[in-house]
């Protein structure tokens, strides 16, 4: 597995040697664009707004837009050096908290951490006061020229760290517009929804869950290449709802619930009974 990052965390005097990779991927189907005519791909180029030159990248300077083009052109040397000053500090576990205390919103992305030359022990020294505690570390830590907050948590048999935003990368709920308030809620209506809540829990199984897109789009692209003949079945158009308001949405909901969780073997048995 590749190592994204490598240095050090630290909780109290206690230093653990890590390594950083990456516990997720992106599964995305990447499509290239091509010129239609001659099914060539198509190149990008940087051309200059003003001059209208190409640029080549020894030519290009970073720069923040302070004012409507107006920037303050930064060095790459100063730049460097900012982030060198900022990677060679060792995480430190700030806070100590409970995971609950943390809104989803907040979480970014998950690494997988591993205790780098001679940092078994303490490694699992924190896996397990953090597994006897209860508790996440709260840290910061530098990647990719981005200082980041994270989270450093219990995984399976091992320690995970997680970058979460920082308050201020969060944006307001209350900038969101036409969230009602104050609605009514008839008792009759939220009892129907209780239920059909209570129908369709059941304890979460990722591998339930199957990105359907990605599947048919990459079945697409195995019978082109094999040179199938496409054919796509007409779907026949769903019958218009005659369902008008909320009741009768949740009742129509629960109903067809109840028909899905309903086991095959119970009707056979239902049958037999009559006939016999």
């Amino acid at each position: 597995m590749h190592t994204v990052w490598k240095g050090s965390i630290s909780f109290g005097l206690v230093n653990i040697p890590i390594k950083l990779h990456t516990a997720t991927e992106n599964k995305d189907i990447k499509l290239r664009q091509l010129h239609k005519k001659c099914h060539s791909p198509i190149n990008y180029k940087k051309v200059c707004a003003d001059c209208e030159e190409e640029v080549k990248n020894e030519d290009i300077v970073k720069a923040y837009e302070y004012a409507k083009n107006k920037f303050v052109v930064l060095d790459a040397e100063d730049l460097e050096q900012l982030k060198k000053e900022q990677e060679d500090k060792a995480v430190e576990i700030i806070d100590f908290v409970k995971l609950e205390e943390i809104d989803p919103i907040y979480f970014e992305k998950s690494y997988f951490l591993a205790p780098d030359s001679g940092g078994g022990k303490a490694y699992g020294l924190l896996r397990e006061g953090l597994l006897k505690a209860g508790k996440i570390g709260v840290a910061k830590i530098m990647i990719r020229s981005k200082e980041q907050l994270a989270i450093v948590r219990v995984y399976q048999t091992g320690l995970m760290m997680e970058t979460i935003h920082f308050p201020d990368e969060v944006r307001k709920f209350e900038d969101v517009p036409n969230v009602p308030e104050g609605q009514e809620i008839v008792k009759k209506e939220l009892d129907a929804a209780l239920m059909l809540i209570d129908q369709l829990t059941t304890p979460f199984d990722p591998d339930k869950y199957q990105d359907e897109y990605r599947h048919a789009l990459m079945d697409l692209i195995e019978k082109k290449k094999s040179g199938e003949e496409i054919v796509t079945a007409s779907e026949k158009p769903k019958e218009a709802s005659n369902v008008t308001d909320i009741m009768s949405a949740l009742q129509a909901s629960i109903d067809q619930t109840k028909k899905k969780k309903t086991p095959a073997k119970k009707k056979a048995t239902t049958k037999t009974k009559k006939n016999a």
